[in-house]
C-alpha cells in the first residue's frame, strides 16, 4: 500500500521512540500534522473509535455534524473551494459510504481536493457480507482520483499522507481512504511523515519551452484572439499571472462557469461567460476568432456546444496541467502541459505588447445588443411579479464582496450571469455534475472555511428540498449563510426544456412546496417571503443587517426563461436571445 514513496527518506527513529496509540488516534494525528482544522462527517458503528478518539481533540478540530452524508461531501468541497485547502469528512461503512458516492463524483469532476476517511468492518469479516459492509474500493474507483483500503494501524499514517498529497497535487480531486474497524482500534508507534513525491505519480508535467515558443509566435500573429478562462487559472492559484498575461496581450477574456472570479468582472479586457447561458459576445464571437487561448479549462459540452464547430476558424492553444484533457474534445495545435502559474509567466515573457482595442469593441457590440435585449429586461422591475435576474442584481448591490453560491438549475445561471465578482473564488458551484442539492451543503462548507466573508446561496424550491435537513446543521453549529430561496413552483430548467423543446408538455415538474416558513422557524433561522418590487431592497437589507443566517424566499414568476441559451449539442454561435 506504500509502494511508490521516495527512497530518499532519512534514517528511521527506532519505532520504541514514537508514542504509542490507537489507529483511530492516529487518523486525529495525522490531519493536525496536515494542518486539518475541520472536519465534516456523521458517526456510525464502523467509524466509532475514530469518533472516540476525535472527542479528545474537540479544541483543535472542529467538527461540523451533517445530517446526511452526502452533504458531509458538498460542504467539504465549499470549504475547499473558499479556502483552497483540502476538504476533509469521516463516515461509517455500508450506507454512510454509499451515500457519500454522489459527492465524490461531483468533486471528480469539478477538481475539488477532498480526503473521505470511511469506516469499515474488522479485517476478518471482509467478504462476509457483514452487517453494513460494502466494497466501497470498487464503488469509488470510477469516482475518485486515488483510493485506498487500511487493514493495520501502523499503515494509517502513511496512507493519510499519500491521500492529502494525491487529492491536493497537480488536477486535484476526491481521495477515499477506507479504515477497517480492527485497524482503528488496532495499536502502532506513530510517525507521520508528509509526502510531497511518489515514484509512480507525476502531477505536474516539464513544460516544453519550444511549446511556449510555438505559442507566442501564434499570439504574436493573431488578430483576433480569445483566452478561454477556465478554473485551473484558481486551483493554480495563478490570477496575477493571468492578468499580466492579459493585459501585455491586450486579448479579451471570457470565463467557464467554474472560472468566474478567475479575473474580476469589472476588468477591461474581460467580455463574459462561455456556454449555454451565457454572454451574447463570446459565443457569438468564436467564429470570429482566428486564435484561441484555453487556460486551465476542459472543452466541457456546456461551453463548446458541438464540439466540431468550436472555433473552427480558429488555432486552438491549450494550457493544461491534466494530460488527458489534451485533445479530448477538441484538438489543439500547441499543447502546453504544466501548471498554469508556471507556463503562463513563460507566455508572457514571449509574447509581444498588442493592443486589440478594435477587436474588443467588437465584443462591447455584442454586449450591447445582449444588454438591451437580455439584461436590462432580466433586471428591471416591472411586471406583475419578480424576476430572478432582478433579484440577484439587488442581492449584489448589497453584497459586493461575498462568495456566491448556487444550487443547479435556473436560479445557478441567473445567479452566475448578474451576480460581480471583485476577487477570486467567489463563486461555487457543480459544474460537470450539475447535483442538485449542492448548494446548501456548499454554503456551509464555505462559510466554515472562509468565515470573514459573506456567503449568499441562490437555491430553487427543488434543489433546497433535496437537502433541505441541513438546515439543522447551519442552526447547531452557527452556520451564518444567507439564503436566497427563488421559488417558483417548478423544477424551473427542466420546465424551460420542456416549453421550448417539448410542446409546454409539463410532466411531473411542478412542485406543491411546503411551508418554508414554518421549517425556517423550526430550524431558528430568521426569515422573511417577499412577492412585490417594492419589498424586495428593505428585505435584502434586512438580510445583511442580520447576524448569522437568514432565509429569504423570493416568489417568483413561474414560467421564467433564462436566456441566452445554446441549444443542447448545437454550434454555439446559434445562440438564441428568445
Amino acid at each position: 500500500m506504500t509502494a511508490g514513496f521516495s527512497d530518499n527518506t532519512p534514517q528511521e527513529t527506532p519505532k520504541n521512540d514514537f508514542p504509542r496509540i490507537s489507529g483511530s488516534e492516529a487518523v486525529i494525528r495525522s490531519f493536525l500534522a496536515e494542518g486539518v482544522d475541520t472536519i465534516f462527517g456523521y458517526p456510525g458503528g464502523a467509524i466509532i473509535p475514530v469518533y472516540d478518539a476525535l472527542y479528545d481533540y474537540r479544541d483543535k478540530i472542529n467538527h461540523i455534524l451533517v445530517r446526511h452524508e452526502q452533504c458531509a461531501i458538498h460542504a467539504a468541497q465549499g470549504y475547499a473551494r473558499a479556502s483552497g485547502r483540502t476538504g476533509v469528512c469521516i463516515v461509517t461503512s455500508g450506507p454512510g459510504a454509499t451515500n457519500t458516492v454522489t459527492g465524490l463524483a461531483d468533486a471528480l469532476l469539478d477538481s475539488t481536493p477532498v480526503v473521505l476517511i470511511s469506516g469499515q468492518v474488522g479485517s476478518t469479516l471482509l467478504g462476509t457480507d457483514a452487517f453494513q459492509e460494502i466494497n466501497f474500493l470498487e464503488i469509488t474507483q470510477s469516482v475518485t482520483k486515488w483510493n485506498c483500503q487500511v487493514k493495520r494501524a501502523e499503515d494509517i499514517p502513511a496512507a493519510i499522507a499519500k491521500a492529502f498529497y494525491i487529492a491536493s497535487s497537480g488536477r486535484p480531486g476526491p481521495v477515499v481512504v477506507d479504515i477497517t474497524k480492527d485497524a482503528q482500534a488496532g495499536m502502532m508507534n506513530f510517525d507521520y511523515k508528509p509526502i510531497n513525491f511518489i515514484r509512480s505519480y507525476q502531477p505536474y508535467a516539464d513544460i516544453e519551452e519550444s511549446q511556449i515558443l510555438e505559442a507566442a509566435r501564434l499570439i504574436n500573429l493573431s488578430r483576433k484572439p480569445m483566452a478561454l478562462v477556465g478554473q485551473g487559472v484558481i486551483l493554480g492559484g495563478a490570477e496575477q499571472e493571468l492578468k499580466e498575461f492579459l493585459e501585455k496581450s491586450g486579448i479579451p477574456a471570457a470565463a467557464t462557469l467554474l472560472g468566474l472570479s478567475a479575473l474580476p468582472s469589472d476588468h477591461p479586457q474581460y467580455v463574459g461567460m462561455l456556454g449555454m447561458h451565457g454572454n451574447y459576445a463570446p459565443n457569438i464571437k468564436n467564429r470570429d476568432c482566428d486564435l484561441l487561448i484555453a487556460i486551465g479549462m476542459r472543452f466541457d459540452d456546456r461551453v463548446t456546444g458541438d464540439p466540431s464547430k468550436f472555433g473552427i476558424n480558429a488555432k486552438i492553444i491549450h494550457l493544461e496541467i491534466d494530460p488527458a484533457e489534451i485533445n479530448k474534445l477538441v484538438y489543439a495545435d500547441v499543447a502546453v502541459l504544466g501548471d498554469v502559474k508556471q507556463s503562463l509567466p513563460m507566455l508572457t515573457e514571449k509574447i509581444s505588447q498588442r493592443d486589440h482595442t478594435a477587436w474588443l469593441e467588437e465584443f462591447h457590440a455584442c454586449y450591447n445588443i445582449e444588454r438591451e435585449d437580455i439584461i436590462e429586461p432580466a433586471i428591471e422591475r416591472k411586471g406583475a411579479h419578480l424576476r430572478m435576474g432582478e433579484v440577484v442584481d439587488a442581492v449584489a448591490q448589497k453584497f459586493d464582496d461575498a462568495i456566491l453560491v448556487t444550487d443547479v438549475g435556473q436560479q445557478q445561471m441567473f445567479a452566475s450571469r448578474y451576480f460581480r465578482f471583485k476577487q477570486t473564488r467567489s463563486i461555487i458551484t457543480s459544474g460537470g455534475l450539475g447535483t442538485m442539492g449542492f448548494g446548501l451543503p456548499a454554503a456551509i462548507g464555505a462559510k466554515i472555511g472562509a468565515p470573514n466573508r459573506e456567503v449568499c446561496l441562490f437555491v430553487g424550491d427543488g434543489g433546497l428540498q433535496m437537502t433541505l435537513q441541513e438546515l439543522g446543521t447551519i442552526f447547531q453549529s452557527e452556520v451564518g449563510v444567507k439564503i436566497i430561496l427563488m421559488n417558483n413552483g417548478f423544477l424551473g430548467m427542466v420546465r424551460q426544456w420542456q416549453e421550448l423543446f417539448y410542446d409546454k408538455r409539463y410532466s411531473f415538474t411542478e412542485l406543491t412546496n411546503p411551508d418554508f416558513e414554518l421549517i425556517a422557524k423550526a430550524n431558528h433561522i430568521p426569515y422573511r417571503c417577499v412577492e412585490r418590487h417594492e419589498e424586495l431592497d428593505d428585505a435584502v437589507s434586512e438580510m445583511q443587517q442580520s447576524n448569522g443566517a437568514f432565509l429569504l424566499e423570493v416568489r417568483v414568476e413561474r414560467e421564467e426563461n433564462v436566456f441566452p441559451m445554446v441549444p443542447a449539442g448545437q454550434p454555439v454561435e446559434n445562440i438564441r436571445l428568445e
